[in-house]
């Protein structure tokens, strides 16, 4: 294995493909090799149970730029990402899937576009080689409605074939099936993120890993990301509010049910007066779930020195790179 530090590193998830693994890694060899950079190939199993293991053992004994990551058991797409994020080494990462559908051809195009300044570029497959009912409608119904919710508005949030500087991928934190957000969470980091467009191949060997069960993990998510978009820093603006908005309400429902009561009526079979005590009671609760929402928020951040804020770069007066070129901080 070589010990040059790698500049690029592709990481790949795969889960049961090891019947195209071999011509993938071909593929990507042969556009990396002739840039003329350091890199490394991470190939991530994702717990296979076709003899995909075995292949990449014997695929790295061969191979001096790939590096396999066998994880334990099936975690998922996400964590797979998140494995081979760990285990990279180089200045620039890129993402593609393990089923060949994405062109590596297009891994120098997408590189040269994050070194124009973008700290995360996103693929765009703009001619996408799948079923239109069962995948290409429903990942543009997906797609509008993730960059409504997030605000980042790209044309493809599936596609895995993209770019990211280091530093970005360091500061991001994967779980669940938030590696289709990334864009998204790279935006809560303030990130300058591009698109452009890629080719994309029809399924050469085996079938597709996703189904419609997908569907309600990707809303759950999508509801976390819009949460820590808005309320990351601030829980209390929207647990409190509702709070006090809950108790206020209550409390003049129960100041007409008093005033009722002292002109002589009776109340105590009256729907408002239950209505009135459950929103007191649920206001309170809301109230100091965002007390303990801030307590946390803020033992998060200060147990591991994290800050709520990110430096693009510092410019000084008097610096060599006072002309415009500065250098990046953090």
């Amino acid at each position: 294995m070589t010990t040059v530090q790698p500049s690029i590193s592709v990481v790949i998830p795969l889960y049961n493909e090891a019947d195209g693994l071999k011509l993938l890694l071909e593929q990507v060899l042969g556009v990396m090799r002739p840039m003329k950079e350091p890199f490394e190939v991470l190939l991530i199993d994702d717990g296979s149970t076709d003899g995909t293991p075995e292949h990449l053992q014997q695929l790295a004994r061969d191979t001096p730029e790939l590096v396999a990551v066998l994880l334990r058991r099936n975690y998922g797409q996400t964590p797979a990402m998140a494995a081979g994020f760990d285990v990279s080494r180089g200045h620039v990462i890129v993402t593609m899937d393990g089923d060949l559908q994405n062109d590596p051809d297009d891994i120098p195009r997408i590189i040269n576009r994050l070194r124009e300044g973008y700290d995360l570029v996103s693929g765009w497959r703009h001619q996408r080689q799948d079923k239109t009912l069962s995948r290409k409608l429903p990942s543009r119904v997906a797609n509008r409605l993730i960059g409504n919710v997030t605000g980042v508005r790209l044309h493809d949030y599936g596609c895995s074939l993209k770019a990211y500087r280091r530093e970005l991928v360091e500061d991001m934190n994967l779980y669940g099936e938030l590696h289709r957000f990334l864009p998204a969470l790279a935006s809560i980091e303030g990130a300058r993120i591009d698109e452009i467009k890629v080719n994309h191949r029809p399924r050469q060997f085996g079938h597709s890993k996703y189904g419609i069960d997908r569907t309600f993990r990707v809303l759950m998510d999508l509801l976390t990301i819009w949460f820590l978009q808005r309320f990351l820093t601030q829980p209390m603006h929207v647990f409190g509010f509702a709070g006090l908005l809950a108790i206020a309400t209550g409390s003049l429902m129960g100041l007409h049910l008093l005033v009722v009561k002292m002109m002589g009526e009776d109340i105590g079979s009256r729907p408002l007066l239950m209505l009135s005590v459950v929103l007191g009671l649920a206001g309170v609760q809301m109230f100091c779930l965002g007390l303990l929402g801030e307590l946390l928020m803020r033992t998060y951040h200060e147990s591991q020195n994290r800050s709520v804020y990110r430096v693009r770069h510092v410019v000084r007066g008097g610096d060599p790179v006072a002309d415009g070129s500065a250098v990046e901080d953090g």
